[in-house]
């Protein structure tokens, strides 16, 4: 049972006049042109061509600005997120950027840590736990990374949030895009771009500011002398946040990002979701404040549409759980707004599981349900990685040793009465204080065994690596014919702080021509 036409809905504060209600998220349509006096009328042409019933045909989305408890949220998060993002590459640690990939020098800096290509297994292991962390949070309360943190989102904010600024909420941004061009619009369409287009370059630079150090990069861009690379990737991931914050917006969270595809396979009737309650808000009605919604035979949605206006992909939750929602809660705040003006309790739409929905479960057993196996496997199988990875990186040598077989020399007579064997150690070292080495070689086959090298080089400077080259002899007479395993030690001591302390043993052959 609907309410009368002339029945009196709930809009929001921000409205500037009344707008009529629709199912989507999407500008009015003009009605069709009427067919001029004296001319048949044509008949009417189907919905849909043949053509766009293989693919959906966008309609832009203009979301209404919301304030609420998640939309805190979001906002301590966007300004949280960037502020770690443009803000670290300006950090300062033992007189150098605290966090630098110099892919140059092969050297990723992390504040106190140094890690080189042989460090790869920690990018690995990294990504696993990223991986199972994205799992457990998806398996807990559905996509909070993509509703807050993830940078389509937080741009896509950013940029909603200049819109708004610049052009209006969302009635004036429908209207402005309708109007013809004018001075105005083309002044406020410029005006929006132009901010958009400085928060993009100041992106970009940041992005290659984590690569090569942003204060020499500044200097370079002030003088006009960016490196062709450096100016290819400033503008490139310039050009992609614009274009993808500016324009694609939830076409990115829709159709690109596969995370939004195989979100199922991680959600459970268990996890919480933004969830919209049939029972409670169906059949839905308009009606003013003062109907009795169970005279009436409704529920307690007023179909206001508001909770699609301000949805950022442009979904209606009231349609079940759909691939699209980002979790972002924005349809909560509204929906929460338009039940204290009518004097509702609030919740019709809310982060719930399925089963407390169905069930009718308290919030405090639907909670109890989000310890369960998946959830548990998850948090134990990371929490072992997280320490094994933490534990690692505390037990990490400082110094690290390749032994290299000469190949050009493999096994050889010297002033007849050694056999000499030629090898290259590979040092490095991974702190950022200088080093001192020993180099001994020991083998249970092999009595006798000398080392010589050159002492000169054995100080290794902070963060830096050396070919050592190395010839170990045996006394001819004491030297079997044959291939003999032999082991080399290497030890390493702080210039500065002799506790920085470090022994390093690789084991390789050493071998005895026949025939000598």
């Amino acid at each position: 049972m609907n309410a009368p036409p002339n029945a009196a809905q709930p809009v929001a504060d921000d409205a500037a006049t009344p707008e009529p209600s629709r199912p989507d998220n999407s500008p009015p349509w003009r009605p069709a042109a009427a067919p001029r006096s004296g001319q048949p009328a044509q008949p009417a042409q189907s919905a849909e061509s043949p053509e766009e019933t293989l693919y959906e045909v966008r309609r832009k989305i203009y979301p209404r600005s919301v304030t609420g408890a998640f939309s805190s949220w979001r906002v301590w998060l966007v300004i949280l997120t960037q502020l770690v993002y443009y803000g670290t590459p300006w950090l300062q640690w033992n007189n150098r950027q605290a966090v630098l990939f110099d892919l140059g020098a092969r050297k990723f800096y992390i504040f106190g840590l140094v890690l080189w290509p042989q460090d790869v297994i920690y990018l690995a292991v990294l990504l696993v736990i990223s991986a199972l962390a994205l799992f457990l949070f998806t398996a807990i309360a559905g996509r909070l990374f993509c509703g807050y943190a993830c940078p389509q989102t937080v741009y896509t904010e950013i940029f909603m949030w200049i819109e708004r600024r610049v052009e209006g909420d969302r009635i004036a941004r429908i209207r402005l895009d309708g109007d013809p061009w004018s001075l105005r619009k083309l002044r406020l369409k410029a005006t929006k771009h132009a901010l958009w287009v400085v928060i993009a370059l100041w992106t970009g630079f940041t992005f290659v500011g984590y690569f090569s150090p942003i204060r020499e990069l500044g200097g370079q861009v002030v003088d006009f002398s960016l490196g062709p690379w450096q100016s290819f990737w400033m503008l490139f991931y310039a050009f992609a946040t614009w274009g993808n914050a500016g324009f694609m917006r939830e076409q990115v969270c829709k159709y690109m990002c596969p995370y939004a595809r195989f979100q199922s396979v991680m959600v459970d009737r268990d996890t919480f979701v933004v969830t919209y309650d049939v029972g409670r808000g169906e059949p839905r009605g308009s009606r003013s404040r003062k109907t009795d919604r169970q005279a009436a035979g409704i529920g307690d949605c007023v179909n206001c549409s508001i909770c699609v206006q301000v949805c950022p992909t442009g979904i209606d939750i009231r349609d079940g759980l759909q691939y699209e929602c980002i979790g972002c809660g924005a349809c909560i705040d509204a929906c929460n707004q338009v039940m204290d003006k009518m004097a509702y309790p609030r919740g019709l739409i809310r982060y719930t599981s399925e089963n407390a929905m169905r069930k009718s479960l308290s919030a405090v057993a639907a909670r109890r349900r989000l310890f369960r196996t998946r959830t548990i496997i998850y948090a134990v199988i990371w929490s072992v990685l997280v320490g094994g990875f933490i534990g690692s990186l505390a037990m990490r040598a400082p110094l690290k040793v390749d032994v290299i077989r000469d190949r050009g020399a493999l096994g050889r007579e010297v002033e007849g009465r050694w056999i000499e064997n030629v090898y290259r150690l590979q040092l490095i070292n991974t702190t950022e204080a200088p080093m001192r080495v020993r180099v001994q070689a020991t083998s249970a086959a092999l009595q006798g065994l000398t080392i010589e090298y050159d002492k000169s080089a054995e100080t290794l400077a902070p963060t830096s690596n050396r070919l050592l080259p190395v010839r170990i002899r045996i006394p001819i007479d004491d030297a079997p014919e044959g291939t003999h395993k032999i082991r080399i030690t290497v030890t390493g001591e702080g210039v500065d702080d002799a506790r920085e302390r470090a022994q390093i043993q690789e084991a390789t052959s050493f071998i005895v021509p026949r025939g000598l």
